[in-house]
């Protein structure tokens, strides 16, 4: 458990353990183990050197090693030379004493060390010679060394960027003279302070080569570290959206991330004064003139092209460069190919917020007008976006509308739809302030609506994007005519379809509107609303309804020749009827035509119908591949955050399938951060909670668990998808884990009573299954009439599905006592040819306990051997308990030809008489054995016989006496 951060007026919000260091902290412990030598760390302002060294000591003083730890003074060669030093010899002062640092001394004399600290006396005369400061440094490195020779030592010494000269060559004589005693010198220092000119570097890239002297240069965090420390500053998983907004804004620096994070878990609108006073410390120590072409920059972004530079600073290239060369000495700036960029953005933001009003209002408009006279100035692509973005900041409106909606199709041309987006949004933003809004973009309102509304969409903004259409819809004229009628049905398709990615109500209704209000019959715009309603229709209406429109629509596209609603009808037949015996072969027509078509989004859904497909067949690692490529092609069309997280769950199924969990496990956390729609997080959370169910994480799978049972208890209200049947399927798993099996049962009655569902026998049998399970534990076979009444209506189509119908037999035969180790068996090379390792160790373990209810106890041994073998490399550390502890009972393969144990006893016996010395009764061994009670009475009788005892308590009482088990089997 963390504990939860305390935070107050004047503190940061802190995250209570190290996060993204896991690398750097194994190093820093290899080289202590490894002493002698040293360790210099490097990284900017802010990344959490002082962090690393705290957990660095933590754990060595863990393992008996010493730190001495001072640190240098910005005072630097102002004055206090040797300051670390000192505050390293007060320490240890303060721990041992002046008499304990004299035991390690030569002739126990610390005069030497008096320069350094008053406590031990005056120095010998007021000048230093140099004979004199070179005892001073071998008196340091005498008892660092010998403190290192009673354990391990490490020299901390941090802010060697402050160092001081006599600081910096004391600590050369250190690393260089080291001997043999276990002593690590770790140097810390802020690389942006090293400037050009600074004393450290070359000290650095001296020591550097030196034998036994790493470097270590820290780096920003990666995005998956940010989501980790933001969850861990906030003691709970961040919002969606938040850890995008603070990765970007800090770049991977822990300090920015916790600076700019604000206890209720939203970032902070203005940078807080000390890390601003942290961030323009450097700049401020600038020529006047670097420091006001520096203000021009920041304007223009955290990175600037040097002549879009030099046209709004309308300096010449020459008195550009020099004037800017200081920046880049001091590292505020850095060059970039043809142009500057700041060390972090957040100096640009606080330069930027330093602008006074009328500054800022100039600037933007220089930059607007220099782009417009140059439009060379910026890369492809970007023009009309930066116009409008100065436009606008300099309060232009007309020029900043004109300019975002030009900027909107050149976003929307590169299949950059978010930013497509944000610039419709601002044409509306500013539509009333902008009279003549509609001449000079020649679209009106209800156009610029629609366009906003379709860009929402692809953008997965569907919240805002129902608005649009909404407003779009009471902008159309009342008009009966065919183009309005078009625009009023693909608007209201547009609109049914967001609002079944919400789970909203009336998508269905929208969607019957939309072919009703269509005037004319055979269009394009007909056969895509019909697809989209069957599409949809299916999950409500009925799939007889569904194909009828899937049907038609097809009809249509081929009539008129319209490649893309033919695409379109085919792919949603397909799934009106998938059939997992199909050769593939429809499949093939459909990729022709989506190919044919060319349209991204008929391109995607294909994948996700092949995927999809794939996996139903058993053809897993083909259907990881086909998900995997369609993710790449998503993001190329610019809907990672949708088609792509869609791809996602047919990426991550079948990885959980192949027993690839951590593959799955990434992508499954990447998609969910995403914030994908709600109708996509379902599967995300009832695949990650499986995954960390089969793991034993049960935390993590109840909390999956609600987070899918959230959702679909709003779903539920107009729909029932695949998810259903999948979030009944995780809890039945979780309350089995739990050894709830009569709450496992009663959880999955749904399934019993709800038929007709798209694609029910795929995710029907493995809830069967678990039905099975249940009544097996349950020890009530009654229970399984209503689920062989079930099952007996499914098809068992395709490889997969058969092997689910042959484990729900196997299972079914098994609760009703009949244990066939032939049909488990069966079943488990089933999962093998489908290459699915976890549900193949299950049914060898349930082959096994098979096996020794008919006495094969050899035959149990072997296939509980291949179980634990398959649950050992997939971490399922549950399923490898259960192994384990039936591995126990059966203590391993006979020999070869029998034999005898002690006493004479027969193997079986010696487990007989194991468990008779453990206080079982002839019921509980027969349990235990997997033998008949009477059988362990037989058993019983022949130890008493051999061991020439008369009851069972001396029968014990000689095991104990021979000591034939170990004492924890004693009674």
């Amino acid at each position: 458990m963390t504990e939860t951060p305390h935070v107050t007026e004047t503190t940061r919000v802190m995250s209570p353990v190290l996060v993204g260091r896991s690398a750097e902290l194994a190093e820093l412990e290899a080289a202590l183990r490894a002493a002698p030598g040293a360790v210099l760390i490097g990284g900017d302002a802010g990344l959490g050197k002082t962090r690393l060294i705290r957990e660095f000591t933590a754990r060595a003083a863990d393992h008996g090693a010493r730190t001495l730890a001072g640190g240098c003074l910005e005072l630097g060669s102002d004055g206090l030379p040797f300051a670390p030093f000192t505050t390293v010899l007060r320490g240890l002062v303060r721990d041992i004493g002046i008499d304990g640092i004299a035991e390690l001394l030569p002739r126990g004399d610390t005069s030497g060390l008096a320069r350094l600290l008053p406590e031990f006396g005056e120095p010998e005369g007021d000048a230093a010679s140099g004979q004199e400061r070179a005892r001073l440094f071998e008196l340091v490195l005498i008892l660092l060394e010998r403190l290192a020779e009673r354990a391990p030592l490490a020299l901390v010494i941090e802010d060697a960027h402050w160092a001081d000269r006599s600081t910096r060559d004391l600590l050369a004589f250190l690393i260089r003279n080291a001997g043999a005693a276990p002593l690590l010198i770790v140097v810390t220092y802020r690389a942006d302070e090293l400037h050009r000119a600074h004393p450290l570097r070359p000290l650095l890239a001296e020591l550097g080569r030196v034998e036994r002297v790493r470097r270590m240069e820290l780096a920003r965090l990666a995005r998956a570290d940010v989501a980790e420390l933001v969850g861990r500053i906030l003691g709970e998983e961040p919002r969606p959206g938040l850890v995008d907004l603070v990765h970007r804004r800090s770049e991977g620096n822990p300090l920015f991330v916790e600076a700019l994070l604000d206890s209720d878990g939203t970032v902070a609108c203005e940078l807080p004064e000390s890390l601003r006073d942290l961030l323009l410390a450097g700049v401020q120590r600038l020529p006047e003139e670097t420091q006001e072409v520096l203000r021009d920059a920041a304007v223009g972004g955290s990175r600037i092209e040097h002549p879009l530079l030099a046209a709004v600073s309308r300096l010449d290239d020459a008195a550009l460069s020099r004037t800017l060369r200081p920046a880049v000495a001091a590292n505020v700036l850095m060059v970039e190919g043809d142009g500057y960029a700041f060390r972090h953005a957040l100096i640009r933001e606080a330069i930027h917020d330093d602008l006074l009003p009328g500054e800022h209002t100039r600037l933007h408009t220089r930059y607007a007008q220099a782009l417009e006279e140059d439009p060379g100035l910026v890369p492809p692509g970007r023009l009309w976006v930066e116009i409008s973005h100065h436009w606008h900041a300099a309060h232009d409106a007309t020029w900043a509308l004109v300019a975002a909606w030009r900027a909107a199709a050149e976003s929307r041309k590169a299949l950059a739809y978010a930013e497509c987006l944000a610039m419709l949004s601002r044409v509306l933003e500013l539509w009333e302030r902008v009279p003549d809004g509609a001449e000079r973009i020649a679209a009106s309102h209800a156009e610029v609506l629609e366009e906003a509304a379709k860009a929402a969409d692809d953008a997965g903004e569907y919240e805002r994007g129902i608005k649009f259409a909404s407003a779009a819809l009471r902008a159309l004229p009342d008009d009966p005519g065919t183009e309005v009628c078009r625009q009023r049905a693909s608007l209201l398709e547009l609109r049914g379809r967001m609002r079944y990615k919400l789970a909203r109500p009336g998508f269905i209704e929208d969607m019957q509107e939309a072919v009703r209000v269509l005037s004319v019959k055979r269009t394009a715009v007909r056969a895509r609303v019909l697809c989209t309603l069957a599409q949809y229709g299916r999950l409500t209406t009925g799939i007889g309804d569904a194909r009828d429109a899937a049907t038609e629509a097809l009809e249509i596209a081929t009539a008129i020749g319209d490649v893309a609603a033919e695409a379109d009808a085919r792919i949603t037949l397909f799934c009106v009827d998938i059939d997992y015996d199909d050769d593939f072969g429809s499949l093939s027509t459909i990729e022709e035509a989506a190919r044919r078509a060319g349209v991204h989004r008929l391109i995607l859904r294909f994948a996700v119908i092949q995927s999809h497909f794939l996996e139903g067949a058993g053809r897993h690692a083909e259907a990881a591949e086909v998900a995997r490529r369609g993710i790449a092609q998503a993001a190329e069309f610019g809907v990672a955050r949708t088609e792509g997280t869609f791809l996602s769950i047919n990426l991550a199924e079948p990885l959980v399938s192949l027993g690839r969990w951590d593959e799955a496990a990434q992508v499954l956390r990447t998609a969910r951060e995403q914030d994908p729609p709600v109708t996509i997080r379902t599967s995300l959370e009832v695949l990650a909670g499986e995954v960390a169910l089969l793991r034993g994480d049960m935390a993590t799978a109840r909390a999956r668990l609600a987070g899918s049972q959230e959702i679909m208890d709003v779903r539920l209200r107009w729909v029932k998808t695949q998810d259903y049947f999948a979030t009944l399927r995780l809890e039945a798993q979780l309350l089995l884990a739990e050894g709830r099996p009569d709450a496992a049962f009663d959880a999955l009655r749904p399934v019993l009573l709800e038929t007709g569902l798209p694609d029910d026998a795929r995710y029907t049998w493995p809830v069967l299954l678990l039905g099975a399970i249940a009544c097996t534990e349950l020890d009530d076979p009654s229970r399984l009439a209503g689920l062989e009444a079930r099952a007996a209506g499914l098809a068992a189509r395709g490889p997969a599905q058969e092997a689910f119908r042959r484990a729900f037999e196997a299972e079914a035969a098994y609760a009703r006592g009949r244990r066939d180790p032939a049909a488990w068996d069966a079943a488990a090379a089933a999962w093998a040819a489908l290459d699915r390792p976890y549900p193949q160790a299950e049914a060898l373990l349930r082959a096994a306990q098979s096996a020794l209810t008919a006495g094969d106890h050899d035959g149990a041994y072997e296939r509980l051997g291949t179980a634990a073998g398959i649950a050992a490399r997939l971490g399922a550390a549950p399923l490898g308990e259960r192994l384990a502890e039936l591995t126990r009972r059966v203590r391993g393969p006979r020999r070869a030809g029998g034999g005898e144990g002690p006493l004479g006893l027969t193997p079986r016996e010696v487990e007989v008489l194991r468990l008779v010395s453990a206080g079982h009764s002839n019921r509980d061994i027969a349990e235990e054995l997997f033998i008949s009670a009477k059988t362990a009475s037989v058993h019983v009788s022949n130890i008493l016989a051999k061991l020439g005892v008369t009851s069972r308590g001396e029968a014990a009482a000689t095991a104990r006496r021979l000591a034939l088990f170990e004492p924890a089997t004693r009674p």
